[in-house]
């Protein structure tokens, strides 16, 4: 995926990085502290590289197929409500149109997504509607995500987040179910033709 110039300000980031450190009532000259607002702004740039790259998602290989699906793609990203992360994985299963996808390709399009400030639902339809957008008869995209704002703090509650989006094909409740069955090893349920 190619990277557009960073819109990122990191000697601004390190001064508030600084600031927030002295408004938590800490002392960002102490020896832990001194190289934390410089290691946060580089820790900045790598996870939310998302907002820098630029969609390379392509249809690149003529190939007859009815489905193809990438299971368990790690993501991290970091929710915007609360600036924590959260991460998981995620699913991808389309139909193709008589052309595939580079299968590296499905991976970026989830970092690109995921590597910015998000939400779980979002991110899962921002990617289903990407390759939907390439031409394919169906996608249905699975996400899985820990929350770690629901975790650490408020309700402290440690369930997993599941949230699916649906696009062509795949809106029809057949195909959503034995798309669903395929990604969790469960039998299809094969209905005559």
């Amino acid at each position: 995926m190619n990277m557009k110039k960073t819109p990122y300000n990191k000697r601004k980031i390190e001064k508030l990085v600084r600031e927030l450190i002295v408004q938590l009532g800490e002392n960002p000259d102490r020896e832990g502290l001194l190289g934390t607002p410089k290691r946060m702004a580089d820790m900045y740039e790598e996870i939310f590289a998302g907002y820098c790259m630029n969609s390379e998602l392509e249809i690149s290989f003529s190939e007859e197929s009815d489905s193809i699906i990438a299971k368990d793609i790690q993501f991290y990203s970091m929710c915007e409500h609360h600036m924590l992360p959260f991460f998981g994985k995620i699913h991808i299963a389309y139909t193709p149109s008589g052309k595939v996808f580079g299968i590296s390709k499905l991976a970026r399009l989830v970092e690109k997504y995921s590597k910015r400030l998000q939400i779980q639902e979002r991110l899962t339809k921002e990617i289903a509607d990407e390759i939907m957008k390439m031409g394919v008869k169906g996608v249905t995209v699975i996400a899985e995500g820990e929350h770690l704002c629901m975790k650490m703090r408020g309700v402290r509650n440690n369930s997993t987040i599941i949230t699916i989006a649906n696009r062509g094909l795949v809106d029809q409740n057949d195909a959503r179910a034995h798309l669903l069955a395929l990604i969790y090893d469960s039998k299809p349920k094969i209905h005559p033709v």
